[in-house]
């Protein structure tokens, strides 16, 4: 991070690291580099380090070095996905043999990526708990590299103490890893608790605007990093310029977007909690949330994720769904605007069958900024 950032404030991070004002024009928004390859002077003189894009491209060095900055972390890397940079960690962490524990409640994708592709070259993985740091401790075997967490967690909304699973992880001489897609490092910082590697969606709440597809690795640790950057410049499944530019424009309003997708979310979940027809409601803001304690000690307020069960099963949970209309029927989270989905059916449908299947009355909701009012009106309607 440049010497000029001597603010820690996050709001001031978010605005400022990584984005350095161009050398030539003074522009204050780096440029989009939308190059492939780089003149060089004479045979192995890089200008910056810069050869070809895979390796390295200015734009998403500006992402990277604001990511490493909001996290608390030395190294932040970009890819073209979530899943992609899901992918580039467990294929430099883990060898076959290895073995993961897993949550029990996980984005769908995260878990077709251990039952359906890691399994498939030798890594074991095995289900827990992970709002229990004994049911943490209990899936640990000897042959355990990587404790994954997520929180709060997709789509129940369980809460994790990170501090307690980094610990037991630690000990264990695994690596912990948390996706904080949910909180953002607006709300929580994983790597501060302990985590050893924090993995984004940057489509979500990084990004914020529905308009890019992205994920990242931020990493506390120098060697790691290095270890990270080589594979991602081995497998090549990295952020382009454009992708890199959006985000970055993102992050620079993600703390006023989280205080109002939270101050949001705390009246819809609190209007739902004494609807008729709904029979629970998963929001770590919630008082009788059983992770609000732990939610409260090291997140910053409780997000924009809300999940409820409706009475009469799925096809009423589908109905109202579909009787949404300021709530955009979709599978993502995390936009300016408010999103409404069936995980049984749509985000979660390839956890059906295993440990990790939701509830077929659940519903989902990923609470945008509009005017609160408005959101729940058109909840209140789609209930009946």
């Amino acid at each position: 991070m440049s010497d000029r950032h001597i603010s820690q404030h996050f709001e001031t991070l978010a605005i400022h690291a990584g984005n350095t004002a161009d050398p030539l024009t003074g522009a204050v928004v780096p440029p989009i580099y939308q190059v492939s390859t780089y003149k060089q002077d004479g045979v192995g003189g890089l200008r910056g380090g810069y050869e070809y894009s895979r390796s390295a491209n200015p734009t998403r060095t500006a992402l990277e070095e604001n990511l490493a900055a909001l996290e608390g972390g030395r190294r932040g890397l970009a890819f073209a996905s979530g899943l992609a940079a899901e992918d580039c960690l467990l294929r430099t962490l883990l060898s076959p043999g290895d073995h993961v524990v897993i949550p029990n409640d996980a984005y769908g994708g995260t878990f077709r990526l251990f039952a359906k592709v890691v399994s498939r070259w030798g890594v074991e993985w095995s289900v827990a708990d992970t709002s229990d740091p004994a049911a943490v401790r209990a899936a640990l075997t000897p042959k355990t590299k990587v404790v994954w967490v997520e929180t709060p967690s997709n789509p129940l909304l369980g809460i994790t103490d990170i501090a307690a699973v980094a610990q037991i992880a630690r000990e264990a001489g695994a690596r912990l890893v948390v996706d904080n897609t949910f909180a953002t490092p607006y709300l929580q910082q994983p790597l501060a608790l302990g985590a050893d590697v924090v993995v984004h969606s940057l489509t979500k709440y990084m990004g914020g605007h529905s308009d890019v597809v992205g994920g990242a690795l931020i990493v506390g640790d120098q060697e790691l990093g290095e270890e990270l950057a080589y594979h991602q410049n081995a497998m090549g499944a990295v952020a382009g310029p454009f992708d890199s530019w959006l985000v970055l424009r993102g992050t620079k309003t993600l703390s006023v977007r989280m205080d109002r997708h939270s101050e949001n979310a705390t009246k819809i979940a609190d209007m739902l909690t004494r609807h008729a027809r709904v029979t629970r409601v998963l929001y770590p803001g919630l008082p009788e949330h059983p992770g609000h304690e732990i939610a409260a000690k090291q997140m910053k307020t409780f997000g924009g994720m809300v999940s409820f069960q409706v009475e009469g099963g799925e096809e009423a949970a589908v109905e109202v769904c579909n009787r949404a209309k300021v709530f955009t029927l979709g599978e993502s989270l995390g936009g300016v605007e408010s999103l409404i989905e069936h995980p049984g059916r749509m985000t979660h449908a390839s956890a059906a069958g295993s440990a990790l299947e939701v509830p077929a009355d659940l519903v989902r909701l990923s609470v945008g900024i509009e005017n609160v009012d408005d959101l729940l009106q058109d909840l209140q309607q789609a209930l009946g």
